[in-house]
């Protein structure tokens, strides 16, 4: 008789009252292809995806890992948990039952706090990722509580869709560039579109590509615009991870149909239907608003242009298109391949500003590529390189003004304090900000005050 048998009281002929499936049966969950035939409205779609967001999964779900896999027990599947409680870790994923519990939080700027689907998560939300050891009392005299693991910071999820859309442009025009580098052996190719320049490329007459000058971005020249570290392609990249890591749901095109990969008892634990919903939920979320600017605010904002914030917080990039598609499967370096749905950026409830060549304003503050900050906000992962630890993703700056804490991990309490902790390639910016004085410090802030998060958003699928 299996654990999950007794845990969830299918031995006798009727279950226990909520020891059944959280999300229903698997005739009740919505299939991918009634999403591609068109069957089903985009309210409905993300409606199912909220449920996919929000539900807390439990046991009879596919909720946690299975056994403990010897060989390798921090990726999901095989991780232990924490003091033999058998069904949390913390430290290391399973550390929640719902995408809601991290991305919850709307505004941290007022008294008390807004909460909401879909927004950042405070400091008791980070998780801590794949660390092996962790130096809580400060044994090896550090002066500092050492990890060699990763601690983020969760971002709300607001206007994620029109992020998507520009780093799918940026890919397939990078993708042509690097083409273009093939045909024109020996000639240096300028990598930049929508206005960011990721550098260099050459190639040689055999098609060997030189990729010593390219910058901010991986060799395959594919833009990944989700991850403080620039790791995930889309917001389904992202989930397929994210819902193994912190709850032990293996989606089934990753484990396959009918496979219990992780020995928990249970298959089929995320149908690809339901990924699928689960991205265009979060890809059709209200977008993030920017408040009128007063006087300080305006003179702030020429000069967050001045002292070189806006060289990597760009106020606005523009799409080609108004129109996000999704593909299943992903083909990271050809966006176009697989498309089974599309949406509307200019539409609620994303609800973006159309431009006059027919694509929408962006106007995330970002430049999506990856800088390296500088040794004061490197991390100490294992897995990475010196290098790699201290490269970040340019942060997207629309909605800061309500999701403090700041920077990858969250030690900035104050956007004061978040500018002055950046280095590296952001020390420039940094120094000059720090030069100004304490009123023109102040217009910077108010003018980044402006950029607020939605105050009621998901409207449509909440009431």
């Amino acid at each position: 008789m299996s654990l999950l048998a007794i845990a969830t009281g299918t031995i006798g002929a009727q279950s226990i009252i909520g020891e059944e499936p959280a999300l229903g049966s698997v005739e009740s969950r919505i299939t991918q292809s009634e999403i591609e035939g068109g069957s089903i409205s985009l309210l409905d779609i993300r409606l199912a995806g909220l449920k996919v967001f929000a539900t807390q999964f439990r046991r009879a779900d596919g909720f946690g890992d299975g056994p403990i896999v010897p060989r390798n027990t921090t990726s999901p599947g095989g991780r232990p948990t924490l003091q033999n409680n058998g069904t949390f870790l913390r430290v290391n994923g399973l550390d929640g039952q719902a995408c809601l519990d991290c991305h919850d939080l709307i505004s941290a700027d007022v008294v008390p706090i807004v909460m909401g689907v879909g927004g950042a998560g405070g400091i008791n939300n980070s998780p801590l990722f794949m660390p092996r050891a962790i130096d809580v009392a400060d044994a090896a005299g550090n002066g500092f509580a050492a990890v060699d693991g990763r601690v983020i910071n969760p971002l709300s999820l607001f206007g994620t869709g029109a992020v998507q859309q520009v780093a799918k442009e940026m890919t397939a025009s990078l993708q042509e560039l690097k083409e273009r580098a093939l045909r024109n052996p020996g000639r240096s190719v300028a990598l930049r579109t929508h206005g960011v320049d990721f550098g260099t490329l050459r190639a040689d007459a055999r098609g060997n590509l030189d990729t010593a000058d390219v910058e901010g971005i991986d060799e395959d020249l594919v833009v990944r615009p989700f991850g403080r570290k620039g790791e995930f392609t889309t917001v389904r990249d992202f989930d397929l991870d994210a819902l193994a890591f912190h709850m032990g749901m293996q989606p089934v095109e990753v484990v396959g149909t009918g496979v219990d990969a992780d020995g928990d008892g249970v298959v089929n634990e995320v149908l690809i239907g339901e990924v699928s919903a689960l991205e265009i939920f979060i890809t059709t979320q209200d977008s993030p608003k920017k408040l009128p600017e007063n006087r300080e605010a305006r003179r702030g904002r020429r000069l967050f242009t001045q002292i070189g914030c806006a060289d990597c917080h760009m106020p606005v990039i523009k799409t080609i298109s108004p129109y996000l598609s999704y593909s299943f499967p992903e083909v990271p370096t050809d966006p176009s391949q697989n498309v089974f749905f599309s949406v509307d950026l200019r539409q609620p409830p994303i609800n973006m500003t159309p431009d006059d060549d027919g694509g929408v304003l962006v106007p995330m503050f970002s430049d999506l590529k990856r800088h390296d900050m500088g040794p004061e906000l490197a991390e100490d992962f294992f897995l990475a390189t010196e290098q790699q630890n201290r490269e970040f993703i340019t942060t997207k700056l629309w909605g800061v003004a309500d999701t403090a804490p700041y920077l990858h991990d969250g030690r900035a309490l104050t956007l004061n304090e978040a500018i002055m902790l950046h280095g590296g390639e952001a020390q420039a910016a940094r120094d000059a900000f720090g030069k100004l004085s304490n009123r023109r410090k102040n217009q910077v802030i108010e003018f980044l005050r402006t950029l607020r998060n939605p105050r009621s958003p998901n409207a449509d699928v909440l009431n």
